[in-house]
């Protein structure tokens, strides 16, 4: 970085080679002439809105003289009038590096963490995640020992861009762990989010004892609120602040959480015990509204539907038509209970093929839309590769086109690869080693590239790992 009269310096050397005076240049740029003259005595502090009229008289890009601004900057009294409206070009520009060195010389006085904290929010909401992420680890780094909210709320926001640009489920299970130590500070509205989210992660990597711990204690922030919501229902109560989905929505999620988390275990009576808890839920629920009518239907949807699906699972397999009839009107709902029918049929020996040929539109699965919203992508993803698995594995069992099967399970281990899911892959590459011999010369190579992508991943985590010790 140049010294505090470097702009003015080379300002001055290109006016001296172009043969310009002041008053040339102040038309050329639309600077003021007598501002200009101050400016070039080192008297005047350069504004962002004359350093963009400079540069542009100059003739040269707009960010050109970005890191000499940062030490202009500082050189007389620290206004945020100058830095607020480059910080925020910067961001807009992409110049990230030059964020970094602004916040890291204002963090030297711990009084502008709040004011940078409030400007990583409005980058958050403009969708300038990169430049957000820099103001909240900045923020978060100067109060890592206030035990604040405001701190909460930067770990939260970082942990949200990391779900958004990671695709790798280590990296997300990474951020998860980092993050869940600052959930219980946060606002009971963001909890709530957070939590989801956080049951999500570890939903996807089988960590079904933490899904239930934290269902759990969703269900009991949300109730509180609930209770709370209900005393205080003809008080107008601005700036209130609410979660993205009504306070009951989250009670039944909780519900629907730990449902899943125990037919993952293996549980079917538990999770029987909890499908209970929100099918009627239009009964309890206090709200009249069109929103409340919508979120109650989709849950006792979802009630009939793993009901169904955790009765086939205990062992009723004449259910199997009732559910598959019943699926058969849910559209947006076949893809997810296609997986567990043909999960069921390997764990019983059923030949379900007529079943896969009514449903075959639907696979691979496209669209994840429901009336609640949209499931989350790598949710998609994850539940793809296991249907793919689980396919694979019926057509084995079948004893009918396996090289068909070995084809639907690469492309399994192309999705998992794609996601990291050791889990997956490890289940993909054992099942193809023990097929192998039906596999075909193009196949034997598309399992030896993805192996060595495997290898690759592998080796890669291990240099993460030698570069923490």
């Amino acid at each position: 970085m140049g010294s505090v009269n470097s702009i003015r310096e080379d300002l001055l050397a290109y006016m001296n080679s172009n043969h310009m005076i002041h008053s040339h240049f102040a038309e050329l740029s639309g600077l003021n002439s007598g501002t200009l003259s101050r400016i070039l005595k080192g008297k005047h502090p350069i504004s962002m809105a004359q350093l963009a009229a400079i540069t542009a008289g100059m003739e040269l890009p707009e960010d050109y003289f970005f890191e000499e601004y940062i030490e202009e900057c500082f050189s007389f009294v620290v206004s945020m009038r100058r830095i607020r409206p480059f910080i925020f070009r910067c961001a807009e520009l992409d110049r990230l590096d030059c964020i970094e060195q602004i916040v890291n010389r204002l963090l030297e006085d711990l009084s502008y963490a709040s004011l940078l904290f409030e400007f990583a929010e409005q980058f958050y909401a403009d969708n300038k995640r990169s430049a957000a992420r820099i103001l909240y680890q900045g923020v978060s780094e100067a109060e890592k020992y206030q035990h604040s909210e405001q701190l909460a709320l930067c770990q939260y926001r970082i942990f949200q861009i990391e779900l958004e640009e990671q695709q790798d489920l280590e990296e997300k299970l990474r951020a998860a762990t980092q993050f869940e130590l600052y959930v219980s500070r946060l606002d009971a509205a963001d909890q709530l989010d957070a939590m989801k989210q956080l049951m999500h992660i570890y939903g996807l990597v089988h960590k079904w004892k933490r899904v239930d711990e934290l269902a759990k204690e969703m269900h009991r922030v949300a109730s509180v609120q609930y209770e709370l919501e209900g005393r205080r229902s003809d008080i107008i109560e601005e700036g209130l602040k609410r979660p993205e989905r009504p306070f009951y929505y989250y009670i039944l999620y909780a519900y629907l959480a730990r449902a899943t988390a125990s037919e993952a275990s293996g549980d079917y009576g538990r999770a029987l015990s909890f499908v209970d808890l929100y099918a009627n839920a239009e009964r309890w629920v206090q709200e009249s509204d069109e929103q409340s009518r919508q979120i109650t239907a989709q849950f006792t949807e979802w009630a009939v539907a793993n009901t169904y699906l955790y009765r086939l699972m205990s062992g009723e397999l004449d259910v199997i038509h009732e559910y598959v009839n019943y699926i058969a009107l849910q559209e947006n709902e076949i893809f997810v209970a296609l997986r567990y029918i043909v999960q069921a049929a390997n764990v019983f020996k059923l030949n379900i093929d007529s079943i896969l040929e009514r449903f075959a539109p639907y696979i691979p699965y496209e669209s994840g839309k429901t009336d609640c919203g949209d499931y989350k992508q790598a949710i998609l993803q994850e539940s793809y590769a296991q249907f793919l698995i689980e396919l694979a594995i019926y057509h084995f069992n079948q004893k009918k086109d396996t090289e068909s099967a070995l084809s639907i399970l690469l492309t399994g281990l192309e999705i998992s690869i794609t996601m990291n899911s050791s889990r997956n892959m490890i289940a993909c590459m054992t099942l193809f080693e023990e097929y192998r011999d039906f596999a075909d010369q193009e196949l034997q190579g598309r399992f030896k590239n993805l192996s060595s992508e495997v290898y690759q991943l592998n080796a890669k985590k291990d240099l993460i790992l030698l570069d923490a010790l």
